[in-house]
Parts: C-alpha cells; sequence; structure tokens
C-alpha cells in the first residue's frame, strides 16, 4: 500500500496549486481519502477530505471557498485544488487514506499516509 502525493511548490499569494495523490496496492473506491497539512512542530490538521464513492466531502473552515477535493478511483487519484493561496496556507500537505467510510479530521483515523508535499505560498 502506497500514496504517492506531489504537485506542492512555491507560489505567490492569490496563485493556485493541484495536489494529486497516487495510490497504488490496493483498491481505492471504498476508501476514505483526506488531505492534511503541517507545520514544523505541529499536529498534522484536516485540510480535506472526500468519501470513497466521492459523493461526500468535508473542509477545513479556512479553506472552504478556496480549495476543492476530488477523486479518480479508475485512476486511483485524488487530488486537491487550491485556489486564493495565502500565506497561512504554508505547510508540508499529507494525503491519506481510512478504511473507515466516514471522513474522520483527526490523523489518527487515517492508517495510510503519503510522504508529504511542500507549499510554500509568499505575500
Amino acid at each position: 500500500v502506497q500514496l504517492q502525493a506531489s504537485g506542492g511548490g512555491s507560489v505567490q499569494a492569490g496563485d493556485s496549486l493541484t495536489l494529486s495523490c497516487v495510490g497504488s496496492g490496493y483498491t481505492l473506491s471504498m476508501y476514505t481519502k483526506a488531505w492534511f497539512r503541517q507545520l514544523p512542530g505541529k499536529e498534522r490538521e484536516f485540510v480535506a477530505g472526500i468519501s470513497g464513492h466521492g459523493r461526500n466531502t468535508q473542509y477545513a473552515e479556512s479553506v472552504k471557498g478556496r480549495f476543492t477535493i476530488s477523486r479518480d478511483n479508475a485512476k486511483n487519484t485524488v487530488w486537491l485544488q487550491m485556489n486564493s493561496l495565502r500565506p497561512e496556507d504554508t505547510a508540508v500537505y499529507f494525503c491519506a487514506a481510512s478504511r473507515e467510510f466516514s471522513i474522520g479530521y483527526s490523523s489518527s483515523e487515517y492508517e495510510d499516509w503519503g510522504q508529504g508535499t511542500q507549499v510554500t505560498v509568499s505575500s
């Protein structure tokens, strides 16, 4: 079971980025997926989650209206479209998978993790 995240980079405030997370080694169709982010010395913070069939999504209040999570189970891929980026969005972003059907907000509810991709937003 592997998750590979990519798409991070350094951008200016107001710019957009799309993160991708590709899974291998198992079928994603029944797994809840989520994106978390983390700053040095801090806990991983829930950003967005999507149910296995893709019909349900949840977002942190800080990203609602700016970020969109989506998935394509045929491609074993989950994306995080990030628009109107702000300096406070700067963090390492991780994708995660959970065998639970509901979208959890705690990192402890996710069993599988990608390696993280750095997003840096300058003002």
